[in-house]
């Protein structure tokens, strides 16, 4: 048997002509998975094929393939939307909050003063702004509760830690069935926002010390964490985990994962590890 596995996956049903085109290239049979995911034994060292066309192919190691603890990024992860720019059009202030989101995204400025600077934007919001908000603008990104679900039927622990705010992430972690979140926390005083987050903002390095926070709950090493997301304050948390994953991600969060998804849909974090959807 061999040591690694090529995995294929797409956001819908791979065409046999594709599944046969990667085979061939390869020299191994193909598995199926799912109708939109298919693995295939090969090298651990020589380049895989260039995918077909809306897929992604990735090479994971057989050894330890099923992980034992999901970190999860939120906004444009398990969400396909940034919270904090569809409050900033509740305020009329969405393309610079917009702009702000993506330089730091891209890791062109530090996030957490990024953060305050957006937050500042948002001052005077009425709080029902952010229900209308949750209500009208949040939906779960495809495969993200299957893939959450599944894992967590296999027994891992799962965490949502987000970069953005703890009254959205709560309602998200319920809605994908994460067994926890952390966020942080938008201040305000009687029925509006401040303009301020309260202190500690949760960035780049406490996302990383939460991946190191679930290790010593669950009792293994990074190496059994599968950790996904796509901004630059994700990058510490996927570079830590024994499976990093850029979802559909920055150029500069890609171009560093060990894995990456541009055109799969979540449930390919599932055939990553060998898993078919419960």
């Amino acid at each position: 048997m061999t040591s690694h596995v090529a995995v294929l996956t797409a956001d819908r049903a791979i065409d046999a002509h594709a599944v046969a085109a990667v085979a061939d290239a390869l020299g191994a049979s193909a598995t199926r998975l799912t109708d939109k995911a298919f693995e295939f034994g090969c090298s651990g060292t020589a380049p895989l094929p260039p995918a077909p066309p809306g897929t992604d192919l990735n090479r994971v190691a057989r050894e330890g393939r099923q992980k034992r603890v999901l970190i999860a990024d939120m906004d444009s992860t398990i969400i396909p939307v940034e919270c904090i720019d569809e409050l900033a059009d509740f305020a009329g202030v969405k393309a610079e909050v917009a702009r702000i989101t993506e330089q730091a995204m891209q890791g062109a400025l530090d996030f957490e003063a990024a953060l305050g600077a957006r937050v500042a934007l948002l001052a005077g919001l009425p709080l029902a702004a952010l229900e209308t908000c949750y209500r009208t603008r949040v939906t779960l990104s495809p495969g993200a509760r299957s893939a959450v679900t599944t894992m967590a039927a296999a027994g891992a622990r799962t965490a949502l830690v987000s970069g953005g705010f703890t009254f959205f992430a709560e309602r998200v972690a319920a809605d994908a069935g994460f067994a926890s979140f952390r966020a942080n926390v938008l201040e305000s005083a009687g029925d509006a926002l401040t303009g301020r987050v309260t202190p500690p903002i949760l960035g780049r390095s406490a996302k990383a010390e939460a991946l190191t926070a679930l290790c010593a709950a669950e009792g293994v090493g990074p190496e059994a964490v599968l950790a996904v997301g796509d901004g630059a304050n994700d990058l510490a948390m996927i570079e830590a985990a024994g499976m990093g994953v850029a979802y559909r991600a920055k150029p500069a969060v890609a171009a560093r994962a060990d894995h990456r998804l541009d055109h799969s849909d979540l449930e390919a974090l599932l055939a990553l590890q060998g898993l078919t959807p419960g």
